[in-house]
């Protein structure tokens, strides 16, 4: 079972206050973004909601059961995020909220205009080196996901930015709001490009270079080596590497080396020792180091929360 890197939890609407059971809701604008916290403390089905901007919704507490247009209705919990496109309906459920037990969700609705300027911001700054190179943009094949330390300290942030009274709330917002933006970005085109691989490992230099990535994870991997395949310089393709996915080598294998722990841990007869071997690391410590800092706890909480 995965690990849910979960929102803090938002004090809840003052009882004298809710103007409706279902989805009652707070809203707290800025220049760039709307915050809106909603709170549903009764059993109801079939709700729709409609944004007229792209939103990133983050359950906090409680479940909701989702259906967005054309996928397979799922439940949604805390620790997880979706994202839905501009004017596009969500139907949902409420099959456990109550008065002692109310769901609670944050919808962050973004202008139009902010996410064209950030995308065409990283389509500028990353300019490839490659002709197979692949334009930044946002997608929605990625569209309900767990949450991972980033994205909830970045949400976190935006949650106390946009419900406090910092005068100057509009730039600490936007700054958080970009980094959000190109952190799901990122994850977007990472997942675009290992799904490409999938299908034609060897389309093109880039996919060359992850494969042979994915396909020697357990050994030790040199970045001169991976260069070399690349047939470009160490420092051209740490530049590279980087205008491709905005993390560099050793981030994306310490990435996909996590990935293959969390499958291997799921064997309660492996030691946190031998996994980290079998994932490539020599060193334990620093394993346990880099396994902290992607899930935000260590390999052996991690084992212990998964279900038997």
């Amino acid at each position: 079972m995965p690990v849910k890197h979960r929102l803090a939890k938002i004090d809840l609407t003052n009882p004298k206050c809710l103007q409706t059971l279902v989805e009652n809701r707070r809203i707290f604008n800025l220049k760039n973004c709307e915050l809106n916290v909603f709170e549903s403390y009764q059993e109801t089905y079939r709700v729709p909601l409609t944004f007229n901007d792209f939103v990133i919704t983050s359950m906090v507490r409680g479940k909701k059961v989702m259906h967005l247009l054309g996928k397979p209705a799922f439940d949604y919990l805390p620790g997880e995020t979706v994202i839905v496109p501009a004017n596009e309906t969500m139907v949902i459920d409420f099959p456990e909220a109550e008065s002692e037990n109310p769901s609670q969700c944050i919808a962050l609705a973004v202008d139009a205009s902010y996410i064209h300027t950030t995308i065409d911001y990283l389509n500028g700054y990353y300019n490839s080196v490659d002709k197979d190179d692949h334009p930044w943009r946002l997608q929605f094949n990625k569209y309900h996901f767990d949450n991972d330390t980033e994205i909830t300290d970045l949400i976190n942030k935006l949650i106390r930015i946009c419900s406090g009274g910092d005068i100057a709330k509009n730039i600490f917002a936007d700054l958080n709001l970009k980094e959000l933006l190109i952190r799901l970005l990122q994850s977007q085109h990472l997942q675009q490009i290992s799904q490409e691989i999938d299908t034609d490992s060897n389309h093109s230099r880039l996919h060359y270079v992850l494969n042979y990535i994915n396909a020697n994870l357990t050994e030790k991997i040199q970045v001169d080596s991976l260069s070399r395949k690349a047939y470009l310089s160490r420092n051209m393709f740490f530049k590279w590497f980087k205008e491709q996915f905005g993390i560099t080598p050793l981030e994306y294998i310490n990435q996909e080396r996590v990935k293959l722990a969390k499958q291997l841990l799921a064997d309660k007869k492996s030691t946190v020792s031998s996994v980290a071997l079998q994932c490539g690391f020599t060193d334990v410590n620093y394993f346990v180091r880099v396994f902290r800092k992607a899930e935000g706890i260590s390999p052996g909480v991690y084992r212990s929360c998964i279900a038997e």
